[in-house]
């Protein structure tokens, strides 16, 4: 009798300490920016360095849970995410860039010569055109390549390797001067947004909350998404996709309609990224950004939606000091994380817990 009240209690208890860690991450980063406004010599003062590397961890956090929702639930591996993010991230430099100039062209484009902006470039003193292109740019290549590859039934490595020459073209083109994006340079010296200057510690704050905001949001719609019918459906067509065929279902609309959904996310995390990281360049679609996105997922625990945010912190914080500390080992720090975690966690840091939390 013991044993199962005792089960049942764990499982009911679960989600309720589930909820409340949330809720105290959630309070810790919304206090964050607000330290941030304390004066300097304040000893709860939260320093703009200490603001930034948050922040631009909850960015990647997005990408991660993004990218969840195609490989854990759909059973999709994205290797090319990080196009999708810099897509973002440039559309945001975009509008920066042109605040920066004001009536003239940007820095760059006048170092290289320059006498008229590209047609491309129209409209990008807006900041509603400018979101719309941070939407519309990685979300209309996304349907437009999933559109093709779904409806040729390209999936498992073949997709993935697909993803990842996609990623690697996008940084091959926006590494050329003659395409208008900065070339290897990039986009940097941004000094104003909506009129508030970049570097204000209140515009700092706002920019953080916004991606908490974000993150908090992102989370709740995967959250609805994986307990409702839809994401049922998902999870059977990464199981058994013939079989769920065989039931009458056309999985190329669910395919299509989450891989989409997933490139728009992490197209918003790039345009919160970028003012406050300050530069956005091609190297943000270099292939290994997006195989680290894959790493913060299986570190995690995919399929779980919380996994891949507390992996892309893991993964992110040890970068951050390894690159202070050792910045030449990193990247075998990286490739033995995903050697630990291929052979000893399989289900990730969050499947390790609740094995743990188990009777």
């Amino acid at each position: 009798m013991n044993q199962p009240l005792t089960l049942t209690a764990a499982q009911k208890a679960g989600p309720k300490l589930t909820a409340v860690a949330l809720g105290a991450v959630l309070a810790v980063l919304i206090a964050m920016p607000l330290l941030h406004l304390l004066p300097a010599d304040h000893a709860l003062h939260v320093s703009a360095y200490s603001l930034t590397l948050v922040g631009k961890i909850l960015c990647y956090a997005i990408v991660a849970l993004a990218l969840d929702l195609v490989w854990g639930y759909a059973g999709l591996l994205s290797l090319g995410h990080g196009l999708f993010f810099a897509l973002g991230g440039y559309a945001m430099g975009m509008y920066l860039m042109r605040q920066s100039a004001g009536d003239g062209l940007p820095a760059f484009m006048s170092f290289l010569a320059w006498t008229e902006l590209p047609w491309y470039w129209y409209g990008t003193s807006s900041f509603l055109w400018a979101m719309c292109l941070v939407v519309l740019a990685p979300g209309l290549l996304a349907f437009v390549f999933g559109f093709f590859a779904f409806r040729s039934r390209i999936k498992g490595v073949y997709f993935s390797i697909m993803t990842q020459a996609l990623t690697f073209a996008g940084m091959l083109l926006f590494f050329r001067n003659e395409t208008g994006f900065g070339g290897n340079n990039g986009f940097t010296d941004f000094r104003t947004i909506l009129g508030f200057p970049i570097a204000a510690p209140g515009t700092r704050a706002m920019l953080f909350l916004a991606t908490v905001a974000l993150l908090a949001g992102s989370l709740l719609l995967g959250w609805k998404l994986a307990r409702s019918k839809f994401g049922r459906v998902l999870t059977a067509l990464r199981d058994a996709e013939n079989r769920l065929m065989f039931c009458g279902y056309d999985p190329r609309g669910y395919k299509l309609f989450i891989w989409t959904l997933s490139a728009v996310l992490c197209g918003l995390a790039g345009a919160l990224y970028v003012p406050q990281v300050g530069i956005i360049n091609p190297s943000e679609m270099a292939p290994t950004q997006s195989i680290e996105a894959a790493v913060w997922v299986a570190l995690g625990g995919r399929g779980t939606l919380i996994g891949p945010l507390l992996g892309a912190g893991i993964v992110n914080g040890m970068k951050s000091w390894f690159t202070v500390a050792f910045p030449e080992y990193w990247l075998f720090a990286l490739g033995a994380l995903f050697i630990i975690v291929t052979l000893f966690l399989p289900k990730g840091v969050i499947g390790l817990v609740r094995r743990r939390g188990e009777p």
